[in-house]
């Protein structure tokens, strides 16, 4: 699921890719208003499912990160308030979801964004965090 959420630079919020077309992608956001929009080659779009979280020892996919988080949360919004937290307090919060996070390369506005687009992911329904990637392919004899 998470491959065809995007995430636009300079855009608030997340995307859900609806086609393609020879310049541009459609694209919908993720929420209750659903606007439709075109996202041209020169904005830089990137797949949730191709992101990973810095740790002390390799990178860790985001969707694992969120599966944690919804394990934590209990499938509920965020239970830490994103816009008056403090540095101490978001990273207190993200150790409890992800232990071994290195806290030299990530910033508490990665934190911060992660959270929001976890409660704009459960908002709309959006909760398989489930890696494609990871699970086994059977192969029929």
């Amino acid at each position: 699921m998470l491959e065809k959420i995007l995430a636009v630079s300079g855009k608030p919020g997340l995307y859900q890719l609806v086609s393609r077309s020879n310049r541009s992608l459609i694209v919908e956001t993720v929420g209750a208003d659903k606007r439709r929009m075109p996202i041209f080659s020169t904005d830089k779009v990137i797949s949730l499912a191709d992101i990973a979280m810095y740790t002390d020892e390799e990178e860790v996919p985001l969707c694992d990160v969120l599966t944690s988080l919804k394990e934590k949360e209990k499938g509920q919004p965020c239970s830490i308030d994103i816009k008056k937290a403090d540095k101490k307090e978001l990273f207190d919060f993200f150790a409890e979801i992800l232990p071994n996070f290195d806290r030299d390369r990530v910033y508490p506005s990665d934190v911060k964004k992660l959270l929001q687009w976890y409660d704009i992911l459960i908002a709309a329904g959006l909760d398989d965090f489930s890696n494609p990637k990871k699970e086994p392919q059977e192969e029929e004899a």
